[in-house]
């Protein structure tokens, strides 16, 4: 960089940190919630809670979150989402379970554990997305330990798309692991989607008992085949969009797509 290279990229650094400032003093985050359904008989069983934002300009949430730890606000951010998809929990039907999404760093903060204090921890599953990076798992282990002994449970987001997830699955021993979108998509018209698809499933239920979720189905071909496998739970947009609490009825039971 030169010196007017440098002073731009302060600048910009400088308004990114106050962005987030902004967005955590005013709480802006709108939290949405998806469907997470039973795939044999159509029981609504949970619900992963997604965060919007409402500031300017729009983008997605992963930029938000990837400005925020820019500029050493990533955790504050999290826990700032995770916290007010919390509040939220008691206006679920109490037979769902909520699925919240955590970094590595928001997982090991001090205040993390202090989120599940007063809310039902057996109604809790922490995601760890298989694109954290876990530089040190004996570390992580005791954060991890710490959170599943108060009855937390944990996930492995988006097996199968990478090598990352194979490990966090071997070291973490998950309670449930997610197939991700890019295996679930077009898996009705692919072998080599199904044969990965039906080697996960029967790796984790052999290997540790865990149950699944198949993220982002979208079609009736992609909910039969993912249900013909034995994948136990989906969500995607053909079973339900995320949406605020109160735009839909969250029953505890959902009709089988036909």
């Amino acid at each position: 960089f030169d010196i007017e290279q440098l002073r731009l990229w302060q600048i910009a650094k400088m308004q990114r940190r106050e962005q987030i400032e902004t967005i955590i003093a005013r709480r802006s985050i709108d939290i949405h919630f998806q469907p997470i359904v039973d795939l044999r008989s159509g029981h609504q069983v949970g619900a992963e809670a997604l965060s919007r934002f409402e500031e300017s300009p729009v983008r997605s949430p992963d930029r938000w979150f990837a400005d925020a730890a820019s500029v050493g606000l990533g955790v504050e951010l999290e826990i700032l989402a995770l916290e007010m998809a919390l509040e939220q929990l008691r206006l679920l039907p109490p037979s769902l379970y909520l699925s919240l999404n955590a970094s590595v760093e928001a997982i090991a903060s001090p205040s993390f554990r202090g989120l599940f204090a007063n809310v039902p921890a057996e109604r809790i599953i922490v995601e760890l997305t298989e694109h954290a990076q876990v530089n040190d798992y004996p570390a992580f282990q005791r954060s991890v330990v710490d959170i599943r002994r108060g009855g937390v449970k944990l996930a492995i987001d988006d097996a199968g798309a990478g090598y990352s997830s194979l490990q966090h699955i071997l070291q973490l021993k998950p309670d449930i692991i997610k197939l991700d979108i890019g295996l679930t998509r077009g898996i009705d018209k692919d072998p080599a989607r199904r044969a990965l698809g039906r080697a996960l499933l029967r790796f984790g239920l052999d290997a540790y008992g865990a149950t699944f979720v198949a993220e982002g189905i979208e079609t009736q071909g992609e909910f039969d085949t993912l249900r013909s496998l034995g994948c136990p739970a989906g969500q995607g947009y053909y079973l339900g969009r995320p949406e605020r609490l109160g735009m839909r009825h969250w029953a505890s039971i959902a009709p089988l797509p036909r």
